[in-house]
This record gives C-alpha cells, structure tokens and sequence, in this order.
C-alpha cells in the first residue's frame, strides 16, 4: 500500500484543499505528463478538462502523419458506501459544472507523478497518473486508503478519437461496440485510429457496455478566448470493482495496445519505483527537458512545446537543442544524434527555401556551442563543416526567393504577407510584424556564420580553399555595413530593420543577436549602449519583452480576443529564452559581478512551478506586471534559457 504522505507530504510540488476546491485557482493550474513516444497527458489539477487540448491519452497517430490525437478524454469516478454513491468527476456544461468532485479534494502532489486525495466522509481515496514512458500507455492507481467499510468504485471513460485542435459531435459514424479483451474493453471509434484498450487489474471488474453521448462538454479557456469551446464525448459504458477494503487498490489502464492486465499493479509498482526524486528547481528543468525529447520509432527529436507546439521544427530544435542536452546533462551523443535528424528531416528548409530565414544560420551557434562546451573542434568540422558552407552557400543569389544577398554583403528577406522571421503571428492572413528587409538579427547569424566557417576552414582544410577564397570577401563586406545600416548614434541603439524607407528603430530585442553571437559585427560601444537600452526598457523578472513600453502599439497583457492576443504576442509580451542570450552577452561583459543581477532575474520562475503549467516554465509572460504566464504551459525555449543560465552560472562563478 502507498502511504498518503509519500504522495503528497515529500512532493516537490503540492496544493492544498482551499486551493484545490477554488476553481479560480484550480482551473488555472495544469499538469503535463509525456513520454518518448511522443504521448502526452494534459488537464488541470482538479482533472477538469478547460482545453481542447486536454485529455488523459493524447498519442501521436502515424496513420495521420503523426499528428496528435485524444483518445481518452477523461475518466468519471464514484464511490458508492452503505448504497450511497459519490461522483469525484468534474465537467463543465455552459455555464454549470456538473458533477463537482472537486469539492471532495483534500490534497495534491506533483511528483514523481500526479498524486490526488479525496475525503469522503472518513474514507481516504487517492488516484496516481502515471504515462508509461515507453508506450503509448496511461495508468492510474486507485487506493482506499481509509474506510469505515467497504467500497465499490466505478469508472466511466470519455472517448473523444479526434485531432487535438478539433472537437467531436455525437455522429453516426462512431463505432462505439466494444471489443472484449482481458479485464477489459477495446474501442475504434474511427477508422485509420489505433485500437484503444482499456483493462483493469482486477479480475473482478465488472463491465457494462452502455454507450451514451455525454453533450455540450464546454472548455472554459477556450471559451475566454472567443475559440469554438463545446464538444460531445462518448462513454460507451463503465467498469465496476466492488468492495474494495482498506489499503486495497486497482491499476486501470489505457493504451494502444492489450497488456496482461493481471500484470498491471506491477508494472505500476515497478514504473514508479524507477523515477528519480526531484528536490530542486534543476531537478525540475532537467525533468521538463527529458519531457521534451521524443524518440517514436528510434528517431530523437525535440518537441517545441505541451501540448500543442510541434515536434522537429528546425528553429526550435536548433535554439533549444544546447540547453536540453549539453547544459541539462551532458550528453553529446544525445546532442549529435537530435542534430543529425533535424539536419536529415530538413533539407528543404536549411538549404532551399523556408519562411524562417534566420534558422539555417542558427547551426553556425548550436556548433559554436557545443565546441564552446568541449567538443572537439576539429571532428565538430569534419561532421557538420560541409552541411554549414552548404547552408551558407544557399543564400547566394539566386538561390532562395525568400531572401536574396545584396552587394553590401547584407541578407534582404522579404515575401508577400509573410513573416520570415521569429515573429510570426498573423491576423486575418497578414503578418503582425513583417519586418521586410535587412533584418538586424538575420544578419548578426549571416555575419557570425560565415565568420566560423572561415575560422574552421583555414584551421582544418585549407587557407587556400575555394570557400575561403570566395566568402573573405564577403565578410569584409558585411563587417565594412552592418552597423552603418542598423546603428543609430543618436538613439543609441540598432535599427530593428531596414527597409526602402529607411531605419525602423522601434525597441525590440532582436538587436541582442548582433551582440550574442561569437563574431558579431558591431563594436564594443555600441555594444554597451545596446544593453542599456535592453535594461532601460525590454528587460523583466520573467524574460525580455518583444516590444519597448514606450511604443504606442506596446500590448503589455497577453489576454483578450485571438486579434488581442496576437497583437501582444510579439507586441511587448516577455519572452524568458530571450533571458539566456541576454544573461551570456552580460557574463562576458562584467564577468562573475553580474551574478547576483541574473540571480535576482530568474528567481521567481521556481515560485511559477505552482502556476500555469504545473513544474513546467511557460512559453511566455505579460509584458506588465506581475507578469502572469501564458501560451504553451511547457516551452523548449524557455526550458533550455534556464538551463544555459544554470551553465553560465556555473562557468562564471568566483574562485
């Protein structure tokens, strides 16, 4: 038997009943659970779905180009004492939640996995969530901890079978006839979908086939943001275990594939036994990063962000991949074999055409990095060397139609209602922030790419090399440009970018990549003068703001309509990854002095564990104060920014 203070008491991470039973509160606080198949679990704390991106068993479907889908929505339990029964399940209809088990809750944990207690009179009942991590699995353990007498629980399953981004409607189509299995039920509401099995420890479970339409499921958070919010879930029937005595406990299950459902309550024990303890806010961040790497079918890659971001993006990938592995655990196989498939599944985008005209440049600092880290500089060339003059040689002109390289040396990027850079929101099919022209960050990566390139080539292949030969030129071109075009003296800060009406000079931090970089192209003053600014107006507790307060069309609250949100999104809100290049541009500037400022910076992101995403860091936050979190609840970015903070920490301390 699991002890109730082992659950909850040692957590990490844990609620109390007030907070628990206020919805307010409770709505707001989400749990992310996901594995290496690329399978997630995501709801809220008190197990009331507010997302369509909500459920119990979210799996990659190979069939739909492996796309994410919800099998399991949600499970309804109750416990039925002396003939009276008690629903611990939560759902909202309009207006109206109904049932309300919340109120029932008495106690949460958060690590190593999920743990929640319910009072019901004197009986003690706790459920753990656990996703396998190997398989496209869900378990939960149910225990009576106390009671005065026996108990029989019940559980209902909610079926959805359909896209993350969608909502289902009760149709004719669904197959909702069950396929018996040991201790349990099989369910294919669609074709094309894997087999859903659903068993129980327990031989004694009884099951009663009773499809129903449960309709006008209402999603909270979608409806705060103007989203279609209502969906029908199908409960094609529930289990039944009856008399469970003190101490006794069932392990239900959910996965794509029929187990040895007698085996259950042990692979339970045994996948539990195997999780680390988490004790400090590093333990979290290196939990979140593992959360954050895939590996379906053998092929490692980096998932931007739970539980809607995609995985595999080049940009992404490219600037998460040295916090995740290098700075998370050390693990350069890991770092090389992510690398090596993001290069492999990409070839169109880093050497033809992309929308993310920056990107491509990107590989130039993930090699500065992990050379940087200890890598081998010379065997770091003769991997990758060729795949960056490639990268390097697909800006010639003529080459990309995105982006084209003019006679100042300088990248021009630009595309009819689109945005090519980072910032890419669009309302009504046009880009919030286009940025057509030569964009100050575009060309720090296009100048610090080329840079490496020469220096490894003249070290390791040859100063007589056509590379060499043909990119000096280049180079010396663009060292001779950039800060002409984009520095304004007046101001004391670079142009955000230049188009054919001239410097567009609103405060944006796009203009810290011209310092990060190794080789950058502006001089030490400009350089002091830039941060000044970055400190002045940009910088946060929680990350850099997107846009200067001072702007008019600065948006300091990532709330309201899509129109609204997307506004704010580029538009002033505080990025935290953006903290990372921030804190490295400083350490190299005022060295190991600059310690206590990023400490200050970054500590109120283990107080935000307890907030939005559950021991996770957000993708971004309001620009304006208190600085509420938002958008993804578990962000790659952010994640690897606080990880390299930790790294340069750990590199600048005194002594």
């Amino acid at each position: 038997m699991v002890n109730k203070e082992t659950l909850t008491e040692m957590a990490f991470l844990k609620f109390n009943k007030a907070e628990l039973v206020n919805l307010s509160y409770s709505l707001k606080r989400e749990i992310i659970l996901a594995n290496k198949t690329g399978a997630c679990c995501n709801t809220t704390i008190v197990f009331c779905n507010t997302r369509r991106y909500h459920g119990l068993l979210c799996v990659p479907v190979d069939g739909f180009g492996g796309k994410k889908h919800i099998l399991l929505s949600a499970i309804d339990e109750s416990l039925t004492v002396d003939g009276k029964q008690f629903n611990l399940g939560i759902h909202r209809y309009g207006d109206i939640y109904e049932p309300r088990g919340h109120k029932y809750i008495v106690d949460f944990g958060a690590d190593p996995i999920p743990a929640v207690t319910y009072k019901v009179g004197q009986i003690l009942f706790t459920k753990e969530v656990l996703l396998v991590p190997d398989s496209d699995q869900v378990m939960i353990r149910y225990t009576v901890v106390k009671t005065p007498s026996r108990v029989d629980l019940t559980l209902k399953p909610f079926l959805a079978f359909r896209d993350i981004h969608a909502l289902t409607e009760e149709n004719p189509r669904a197959d909702t006839t069950a396929r018996p299995i040991q201790n349990g039920a099989a369910f294919r509401l669609y074709p094309g979908f894997p087999e859903l099995n659903l068993q129980i420890s327990s031989a004694k479970a009884e099951w009663r086939g009773e499809p129903s339409w449960y309709k006008g499921i209402t999603y909270s958070d979608e409806a705060r943001r103007g989203f279609a919010c209502k969906e029908d879930l199908l409960v094609p029937g529930s289990f039944t275990v009856k008399g469970l005595s003190e101490g006794g406990s069932i392990v239900f299950s959910a996965g794509v594939e029929e187990i040895s459902a007698r085996g259950l309550s042990q692979r339970f024990k045994t996948y539990l036994s195997s999780m680390g303890t988490i004790s400090s806010f590093h333990d979290q961040l290196v939990h979140c990063a593992d959360l954050l790497k895939r590996d379906r079918g053998g092929h490692k890659q980096i998932t931007a962000g739970f539980s809607w971001l995609y995985t595999g993006l080049l940009r992404e990938t490219l600037l998460a991949l040295p916090g995740l592995t290098l700075y998370a655990n050390g693990d350069r196989a890991e770092f090389e074999e992510i690398l090596d498939n993001l290069i492999a599944d990409n070839q169109e985008r880093l050497f033809r055409r992309t929308t993310q005209v920056e990107a491509p440049l990107l590989l130039a600092t993930v090699l500065q990095q992990y050379i940087d880290f200890g890598a081998d500089a010379r065997k770091v060339w003769k991997k990758y060397g060729d795949t960056l003059k490639q990268v390097i040689e697909s800006y010639l002109p003529g080459r990309r139609r995105e982006v084209s390289l003019q006679p100042n040396g300088l990248l021009w990027a630009q595309a009819e209602r689109t945005a090519l850079t980072w910032m890419n929101a669009y309302i009504g099919g046009f880009p919030v922030t286009e940025r057509a022209g030569y964009q100050v960050e575009t060309n720090a990566l296009w100048f610090n790419a080329i840079y490496f390139a020469l220096e490894m080539e003249r070290k390791y292949t040859s100063t007589r090399s056509a590379f060499v030969t043909t990119w000096n030129k280049v180079a010396d071109t663009i060292l001779e440009n950039y800060q002409p075009t984009f520095w304004d003296p007046n101001l004391g800060f670079l142009a955000d970018y230049v188009d054919n009406s001239g410097r567009h000079m609103e405060v944006r931090p796009n203009q810290m990549l011209a310092l990060w970089a190794p080789y950058h192209p502006v001089d030490d003053a400009v350089a002091a003068s830039v941060i000044q600014i970055i400190d002045r107006e940009l910088l946060t507790q929680r990350g850099i703001r997107t846009l200067s307060p001072r702007d008019a069309l600065y948006k300091g609250v990532y709330e309201g309509s899509q129109t609204e949100r997307d506004l704010a999104y580029h538009g002033g809100c505080a990025w935290p990854f953006l903290l990372y290049y921030y804190a490295d541009i400083c350490f190299r500037m005022y060295g190991p002095s600059f310690m206590g400022k990023i400490n200050w910076l970054t500590e109120g992101f283990e107080e935000d564990l307890s907030k939005h995403g559950v021991g996770a860091i957000s993708e971004l936050y309001d620009g304006d104060p208190p600085h509420e979190p938002h958008g993804a609840i578990s962000s790659a970015l952010s994640t690897a920014a606080l990880l390299g903070i930790d790294y340069l920490r750990d590199r600048n301390k005194e002594g």
